[in-house]
């Protein structure tokens, strides 16, 4: 089961998820229990970060905030968009993909069923929230360059 697929279980008794296109150039929409994701969407991995995104908005905001000129519908829409990115990329996957030894965010992107796009928005969230780097038990995540470290016996391993 892909991770689209996964974000529909986990919504099902939640919100009602329609595929359909938009008059608009929207990817996603969501207003109320109703998630709208536009069935132009090219790739299954940007199909994922807009369900994600659009979910976020079904936890995190209320009211219509498509109005970005207010300062409060920028908060409920970065509110949103952080809820995505820690349901999808999580500080976690950062160490996971050291361990697998992946080389580069294509690779990590590709593990996460997500765009690079999305990765580099959620290592700005991060990094936005942790600053710099953030240590994770043995490991110290850098958000800038993206880059994990795992200390040993006293050292560095990275």
């Amino acid at each position: 089961m892909g991770k689209y697929e996964k974000l529909l279980n986990e919504a099902e008794n939640k919100v009602i998820v329609i595929e359909k296109y938009f008059k608009s150039d929207a990817k996603g929409l969501c207003k109320g229990r109703k998630v709208g994701i536009s069935k132009a969407i090219q790739t299954s991995h940007e199909k994922v970060c807009i369900l994600a995104e659009e979910l976020g908005h079904y936890y995190t905001t209320c009211g219509e905030i498509i109005d970005q000129s207010i300062l409060d519908n920028r908060r409920q829409e970065r509110r949103a968009r952080a809820w995505a990115y820690e349901k999808l990329v999580p500080i976690s996957s950062f160490i996971n993909a050291y361990e697998r030894r992946l080389q580069g965010r294509h690779e990590l992107a590709e593990l996460l069923d997500v765009t690079e796009d999305f990765i580099n928005e959620a290592l700005e969230h991060y990094k936005g929230k942790y600053g710099l780097y953030i240590n994770m038990g043995e490991y110290t995540i850098m958000f800038e360059p993206l880059h994990v470290i795992k200390k040993i016996r006293g050292g560095m391993d990275g």
